[in-house]
């Protein structure tokens, strides 16, 4: 009996469930094939009528099959068929520890997980592997690794639904090699930095990483970075940025960027494009001007977004840079002196370019939304915004900013209102932009529950195909699957992924683009998406019916770095 999906046709489900006809002869062409579907390709060429055919785990072949066999065979009449879909930045670097299904993504078609947004989960030293494990909340897991490559390998063999990549992170090479302090590296540490990132390019690494807003991360000087990414141009990589400003110097901070890539001759992509606080979004038209002068110049520049007005980080990005020094408890120890208390409140309140304050850009402590504790007791404040919780305890919000941080042990998870629907649209537009999540992997189900997520973890794919591609006609449905598979699989130089060619990896996502919906928000972010029906990946189905197969046939998928060992 199928159990029918949320706007999803009974019509459409029968003739899915009905015509799956097993075939048990030994000599069938194909171990599956799936039927009449409307194929997008991934080239962003127009959609046709025909069959994809799969043996093992690569695509055989691609078009009208005729009478070829298939050991099993499925109707995908009426439904969307297209390559699996890559989310540029994915913080599932713990969920997937914690639970291996990627549920949230895979239940949107996402079959490859990008992570290392300025920090990744190796290379790692014993101070640093003992804070992993000391500052973990609700998520609980073993380190039993020490390198980024080590990391992958580990969630491949742990098990998971999707496949995995990573970018080392810049903010961890530093603190591997610096700590937490605000100073630049010495020469011998520079090259110990250099060592690490040619180490973690030769294990897969895509490339270097950054997000530049966040201490100590906000410490490293830009001739830092060009070194970094020195050592990656050199294995092929790319550089991959939160920019050290998206609001008041965003256009400054692109600059930086671009001045990167030239120096380091090295692709670079900007992390989740926007201009944040309503003063700055007249500047996107001038930051989209200067990208599209740096691409005409030669260098390859890119960019990845969500799908959302609102961003979600931490209190650590309302608060100055200097009281962070030295990592979390140095902050929070700081944080309970009068007088430090007082110059954090004013600075707090007091518009500067010196640091980004996403407090300020936001506008209002009610368009601040506290949404991830690690302490069971300000737990009940999840999904309340920084003004109420001040009003509850009389305080000024800032005071109650700082007072959070120290009770919770940790940044707080945090939602800040920042960005123009306009701004969202034009982007979308961009055929230079790719997609993201900027979130973990979820389910509605056990640790999860005990915190907030932003509503991209469970819709931002969802809501890319249906709101922006479906209802609002923004770009058609072949650009968008183009930017959410090929696109991004070219920029990262991963091979055989990204496009349902033959001899490609059968990473396969069908979806009913007639009713494809996003469902979550940001009073009850916990909803599935629905829409989509099935999802192979690496040859295994994953997905089916809407439902998880609990398979996780998920690999690791390495850089042009990679060098395999014997």
């Amino acid at each position: 009996m199928h159990k029918l999906l949320p706007g999803l046709t009974l019509a459409v489900v029968l003739l899915v469930g009905c015509a799956t006809s097993p075939q048990t002869s030994s000599n069938a062409d194909y171990d599956l094939i799936l039927r009449h579907g409307t194929i997008y390709d991934g080239s962003g060429g127009q959609p046709f009528v025909g069959d994809v055919a799969v043996r093992g785990d690569k695509i055989a072949a691609v078009g009208n099959l005729g009478s070829a066999r298939g050991k099993k065979e499925m109707d995908m009449r009426g439904l969307a068929v297209a390559p699996g879909f890559i989310n540029m930045l994915s913080w599932a670097t713990e969920s997937l520890l914690h639970d291996g299904r990627s549920q949230s993504d895979i239940r949107q078609g996402v079959t490859l997980e990008v992570m290392g947004e300025g920090e990744s989960m190796g290379p790692l030293n014993a101070a640093m592997r003992k804070d992993m494990i000391d500052s973990q909340g609700d998520l609980k897991f073993a380190v039993p690794w020490t390198t980024l490559g080590e990391y992958l390998h580990h969630l491949e063999k742990h098990g998971v639904s999707c496949n995995v990549a990573s970018f080392v992170g810049a903010t961890t090479v530093r603190i591997h090699e610096i700590g937490y302090a605000d100073r630049p590296p010495t020469p011998a540490e520079l090259q110990r930095m250099r060592a690490l990132v040619r180490q973690a390019m030769e294990e897969g690494a895509l490339g270097v990483g950054s997000s530049l807003i966040y201490a100590p991360a906000f410490y490293a000087k830009t001739d830092e970075l060009i070194a970094l990414c020195q050592e990656a141009s050199k294995f092929g990589g790319m550089y991959i940025s939160h920019l050290r400003s998206e609001a008041n110097q965003f256009l400054e901070a692109l600059d930086e960027l671009l001045r990167i890539a030239r120096e380091a001759n090295i692709a670079a992509e900007i992390y989740h494009l926007k201009a944040a606080g309503q003063a700055n979004w007249p500047k996107m038209d001038a930051a989209i001007q200067k990208v599209e002068a740096a691409r005409a110049a030669g260098l390859r520049i890119t960019a990845d977004m969500y799908l959302y007005t609102a961003g979600a980080t931490g209190l650590d990005a309302a608060m100055p840079p200097w009281v962070q020094e030295g990592g979390y408890n140095k902050w929070a120890e700081r944080l309970k002196d009068p007088k430090i208390r007082e110059r954090v409140r004013q600075e707090m309140i007091t518009p500067t370019d010196k640091w980004e304050s996403l407090y300020l850009a936001a506008g209002s402590p009610d368009k601040v939304l506290l949404v991830g504790f690690r302490n069971d007791q300000l737990k009940p404040l999840t999904g309340k915004t920084l003004a109420e919780v001040a009003r509850l305890r009389g305080k000024s919000p800032e005071e109650t900013a700082m007072d959070l941080v120290i009770e919770d042990g940790s940044r707080v998870g945090t939602v800040y209102f920042l960005m123009s629907e306009e701004n969202v649209k034009k982007q979308i537009k961009l055929p230079w932009v790719a997609f993201d999540s900027d979130a973990g992997s979820l389910a509605p189900e056990g640790a999860f529950l005990k915190s907030n997520p932003h509503p991209r973890a469970y819709g931002n794919f969802a809501r890319l195909l249906g709101k922006y591609v479906r209802d609002e006609k923004v770009v058609p449905l072949e650009e968008a699957v183009r930017r959410l598979t090929s696109f991004p699989a070219e920029n990262l130089k991963i091979k055989q992924r990204g496009a349902l060619q033959p001899g490609h990896f059968a990473d396969v996502v069908v979806f009913d683009a007639a009713n494809i919906q996003d469902h979550a928000t940001y009073e009850k972010p916990h909803q599935y998406s629905t829409g989509v029906v099935h999802v192979f990946v690496n040859g295994t189905q994953v997905l089916k019916d809407g439902e998880h197969t609990g398979a996780k046939p998920g690999r690791v998928v390495r850089g042009p770095g990679w060098k395999r060992k014997s």
